[in-house]
C-alpha cells in the first residue's frame, strides 16, 4: 500500500479538520442534555408537592435515556475517553469506559432514530397538554395536592 504523500496533514488538514468541530458540538451538546435530564426529573415532581407518574414525566424519560445513548455512542465520546492513550493497561478505568461506550457505538443509527423518534411524541404530547387538547394522564400520583 502506498504511503500518502507529504503535502498528507491528518486531521489538521481540510476537509479532515472539520472532524474535530464534531468534539466540540458533542460538549455543547452535552450540557443541553443535561438540561434536559433536569427538566425530566421536575416532570415527576409537581408543583404543589409530592411525586407524579404521568404519560408526560415518563415520555420526558424516554426521550432524555434515548437521547443519552445516542450522545454517548457517538464517536467523539469515546474520543473523549481513550481516543488519546497510546497504552490503555496503564489507564485501566478510562480503558473499561471506552469499552463500554464502544459496545454503544455500533448502535449510533438506531439510538439517532429511536431519539428522533421520541423527541418528536414527546414534543406532540406537550404541544398537546400545554394547548389543553388532552389532559396529562397520572398514572402515580402520591402526596400532591
Amino acid at each position: 500500500m502506498k504511503e500518502p504523500g507529504k503535502s498528507y496533514q491528518g486531521e489538521s488538514g481540510f476537509p479532515l479538520i472539520l472532524q474535530n468541530s464534531h468534539r466540540y458540538f458533542f460538549y455543547f451538546a452535552s450540557l443541553l442534555l443535561l438540561i434536559n435530564t433536569y427538566d425530566a426529573v421536575l416532570a415527576f415532581l409537581p408543583s404543589g408537592g409530592g411525586f407524579r407518574v404521568g404519560i408526560g414525566s415518563l415520555l420526558l424519560l424516554a426521550m432524555v435515556s434515548s437521547l443519552w445513548l445516542y450522545s454517548l455512542s457517538c464517536h467523539a465520546c469515546r474520543h473523549i475517553f481513550g481516543g488519546r492513550l497510546k497504552h490503555f493497561s496503564k489507564h485501566p478505568v478510562q480503558y473499561w469506559f471506552w469499552t463500554q461506550v464502544s459496545k454503544l457505538n455500533g448502535r449510533h443509527m438506531e439510538f439517532a432514530w429511536v431519539s428522533l423518534l421520541l423527541v418528536m411524541i414527546a414534543d406532540f404530547y406537550i404541544l398537546s397538554v400545554a394547548a389543553d387538547w388532552i389532559p396529562d394522564v397520572a398514572l402515580i400520583e402520591v402526596g400532591t395536592n
